[in-house]
């Protein structure tokens, strides 16, 4: 698959826009996730995600090949998140004014609360620190493969990573969260 997306990559950079529509729907659900789970909002990650269409259409002809297809598409959409991100930071929120709505029934599971504290705990977190949980605890990519896409030092995603393990530990409550330990 990767030679088939650099291919249609080349064939978009000449223009192709069937070779482009073909890559985008390939990746579109992965790119969604991406920028979902770093703005945490689905508008604001259907925001970061046109953004991000939008950028590699017109930057197609700019991928060098020295990375995968892949990498260097989940790079521009952790970009434009991590962007939409700051961008709704200088908007005022108005649900911040509304009452906390009252519980209007039975709760949910532990595990689906548990869930809901992690999600809320993430969308908490330093933008950088954010993207790279991201990147590392619900995509499954390796230090190597967040750096490329991140284009920031292997060290500096494990430090980010470990800080935000850190923060995400606080917030949660979770016992010995102000130890300072290795990362696994």
């Amino acid at each position: 698959m990767h030679d088939d997306d650099a291919d249609l990559a080349a064939r978009a950079a000449d223009g192709d826009r069937r070779a482009f529509e073909t890559l985008v729907r390939r990746h579109q659900a992965g790119l969604y996730g991406i920028c979902r789970r770093i703005t945490c909002d689905d508008q604001d990650a259907l925001d970061a995600l046109q953004d991000t269409l939008i950028i590699l259409w017109r930057r197609i002809g700019e991928f060098e090949g020295r990375s995968r297809v892949s990498t260097w598409l989940y790079r521009v959409a952790t970009n434009a998140a991590i962007d939409e991100v700051r961008r709704r930071s200088r908007r005022p929120d108005p649900a911040a004014t509304l009452p906390e709505p009252a519980d209007s029934g039975p709760s949910l599971s532990d595990r689906l609360a548990d869930r809901l504290d992690l999600d809320r705990a993430v969308a908490r977190l330093p933008p950088q620190f954010r993207a790279a949980i991201v990147l590392r605890e619900y995509c499954g990519l390796s230090y190597q493969e967040i750096a490329e896409i991140r284009g920031i030092p292997v060290q500096t995603v494990k430090s980010q990573i470990s800080r935000g393990r850190r923060a995400l530990a606080e917030l949660l409550g979770l016992p010995g969260a102000g130890a300072t330990g290795g990362d696994r």
